[in-house]
């Protein structure tokens, strides 16, 4: 192989490694929206567990302070004896 075909050759290949560059950018500039649905999604996702587990404890603490308020207004009643 002379010269001149190692030349050609290395020019092929630098303009191969271009194009495909440049395929990649393409897709990466596609994608960009496709990944920022994604994590709008799970971001949603991980914020509607948040509030249902927020929901859940304050249902346990009204539940604690209706039993505890029951217990003391028995007590002023004079309901329960004990």
């Amino acid at each position: 192989m002379d010269r001149k075909e190692t030349h050609v050759r290395e020019n092929e290949s630098l303009e191969q490694r271009r194009a495909h560059e440049h395929l990649d950018a393409d897709q990466l500039a596609e994608s960009m929206p496709a990944n920022g649905r994604n994590r709008k999604r799970e971001n949603r996702r991980k914020t509607n567990r948040l509030w249902l587990w927020l929901g859940v404890l304050v249902l346990i603490f009204i539940l604690l302070y209706w039993l505890f308020t029951i217990g003391i207004f028995e007590d002023l009643a004079g309901y329960f004896n004990g």
